[in-house]
């Protein structure tokens, strides 16, 4: 069997948080170009149902919906509970979901911090803690975490305190899970995006002086697009990466190298 038939995800279980639009939707989109059957976690279940709806019937595979808080541990167990209901088991985890305020650090609120704090970094700690748990019984599984760049350079303009901070948080979480996981065949993995094109973000008028200012700083003079991140993720999906665990993967076109 070639390495292509090999990076193959037939039959493997997969959930995506933050999956019903965005990074989420299209890493999703991969994993079941690529066969694997899968649930969109998302708090806006209306979006959720209608990218599960569409990656069913264009690839072929099973694809549910939850409606999910990633902060709350009730709704991740329960997430937890539908899946293994539906599917049985659970090899790998997307733990994607995320958000980001740019307000002054000196403004900043406590329920603000707060906010992004338990979104970006307790809520992948949930996400990945519960899929742990039954990787660990299954005898082995891959998670992959959403970082950013911003875990590993200070962004500007804009002034995104509690983003930065979080994104590092998920970074040193990811190693830390993969240490302790490594010797019972769960690998633990994050992505660290630059500036991707989003529908979302590519739409806001607020964020196109940004966009120009990011722009004229990336060695590549350009944001990177969602699907540029869909290769490194069907990757450590999948049995070829057996040996990879603990690692961040930095995909920003150079940004953070100047």
């Amino acid at each position: 069997m070639g390495i292509i038939e090999r990076m193959r995800l037939d039959g493997k279980k997969i959930f995506v948080t933050g999956g019903a639009r965005g990074i989420g939707k299209s890493v999703a989109t991969a994993f079941a170009e690529a066969g694997a059957d899968l649930a969109i976690v998302d708090l806006d279940i209306e979006e959720a149902e209608k990218t599960a709806a569409e990656l069913e019937k264009a690839h072929k595979i099973k694809a549910i919906a939850i409606k999910a808080d990633v902060t709350n541990p009730g709704d991740v167990d329960s997430m937890i509970h539908k899946i293994l209901e539906v599917f049985g088991r659970l090899d790998v985890a997307f733990c994607n979901a995320g958000i980001c305020l740019n307000v002054p650090a000196e403004e900043m609120t406590y329920e603000q911090w707060k906010k992004v704090i338990d979104i970006n970094l307790t809520g992948v700690f949930l996400t990945a803690q519960a899929a742990g748990k039954v990787m660990l019984k299954q005898g082995g599984g891959s998670i992959i975490n959403t970082a950013s760049m911003s875990g590993h350079i200070v962004n500007v303009p804009q002034p995104q305190v509690s983003y930065n901070a979080s994104k590092a948080g998920v970074i040193q979480l990811t190693k830390s899970l993969a240490v302790e996981w490594a010797t019972r065949n769960v690998r633990v993995n994050s992505i660290s995006p630059g500036y991707i094109g989003t529908e979302l973000t590519l739409n806001s008028p607020s964020l196109q002086p940004l966009i120009q200012q990011w722009n004229e700083m990336a060695p590549l003079k350009r944001m990177g697009r969602p699907e540029e991140l869909q290769s490194i993720c069907v990757y450590l999906a999948g049995d070829t990466s057996s040996f990879t665990t603990g690692a961040d993967f930095v995909i920003d076109g150079a940004f953070t190298c100047i």
